[in-house]
């Protein structure tokens, strides 16, 4: 278990994490969210021991964490780190940079866990490459084996699938969570993509300003946001007045609906007047002014400028998302 307890750092005398608190049980995939500068990177190297706090505690097994000032080599020996700086040796081939830290008095295992972890980042072809010669996103990929190497219990990622192509993101998304699941690793990872929350995190814990403002099951924090902040990190949000849509509501009361909430239906009282449709591929995202107001829907079609069209949202979704 990783247990945070009253956790607080400034750079100089800026502050950057402010009384952090949490746990997480073993085996557990975890999404750290946040807008940019928010403190998710420098949470992560906290944990892993590269930076001491100014003040509070940290525990992996009830054993305490310590930073570079108790520590020659900071880090942590059960855990490994994926920054977004890779700190892979160019000069060296796909595979030697992946073995650095196995032991070579079994060869034969050693070259069957290199390609073994080469299968799982799709990088099998290129084990015999150097580094210096590889794109960005296959360093990415190769440094994501690399750590994986040793079997940490404890896997830091920070941003790790941002260089990598969308075609081959999916698979190594499914790929790696996979073999975190069998292997039992527990895993927190920054990002600010929406589907390596929602598709793989168990668990989410969202920074602003830094302090945390929930953790919470990813599906709970995605279906009911508490504010207008945490609901946009999953993308495009609309805060309309919840009065539009339900009676007995103050006018200053919003109410928080995604794109897809919003249907484009043929009678209904609420209308809205279309200003584009932008393309995304299965649908549109269709920009309309409500109520004096920008909102976005996602629609099957393409509908044309200035258009009036009716809107409506289910009652499923007025009932969970409104409060008082």
């Amino acid at each position: 278990m990783l247990t945070l307890k009253n956790v607080s750092f400034a750079y100089n005398t800026v502050p950057v994490l402010k009384n952090i608190n949490f746990t997480i049980e073993k085996g557990k995939h975890i999404a750290l969210i946040g807008a940019s500068g928010c403190g998710k990177s420098t949470l992560l190297k906290i944990i892993y021991g590269l930076l001491d706090t100014n003040q509070g505690t940290l525990f992996w097994d009830n054993q305490k964490i310590l930073g570079p000032a108790y520590n020659l080599v900071p880090g942590q020996e059960n855990m490994k780190y994926l920054s977004q700086g890779f700190e892979l040796q160019p000069y060296r081939t796909v595979a030697e940079n992946i073995g650095q830290y196995l032991s070579n008095f079994e060869p034969e295992l050693k070259i069957g866990r290199v390609n073994e972890l080469l299968e799982i980042v799709e990088m099998l072809p290129f084990k015999d490459i150097k580094v210096e010669n590889l794109s960005g996103g296959q360093k990415q990929r190769v440094a994501l084996a690399k750590v994986l190497a040793k079997r940490p219990e404890l896997l830091l990622l920070d941003e790790p699938f941002g260089n990598i192509d969308n075609f081959r993101r999916s698979s190594l998304r499914r790929n790696l969570f996979a073999y975190l699941k069998r292997n039992k690793i527990t895993s927190i990872t920054a990002t600010h993509d929406k589907t390596d929350i929602l598709s793989f995190a168990e668990e989410t814990i969202v920074i602003h300003n830094g302090e945390i403002i929930d953790k919470n099951d990813t599906h709970t924090i995605y279906n009911n946001p508490e504010n207008y902040y945490i609901a946009s990190l999953f993308g495009e949000v609309n805060q309309l007045p919840t009065a539009a849509f339900l009676s007995g509501f103050e006018n200053d009361h919003t109410i928080l609906l995604y794109p897809h909430e919003l249907q484009i239906v043929e009678n209904s009282d609420l209308k809205a007047s279309v200003k584009k449709s932008y393309f995304n591929g299965n649908h549109y995202l269709i920009e309309a002014v409500f109520n004096n107001k920008v909102i976005f829907i996602e629609h099957p079609y393409r509908i044309e400028n200035s258009k009036e069209i009716g809107i409506q949202v289910s009652q499923e979704i007025l009932t969970s998302r409104a409060k008082k």
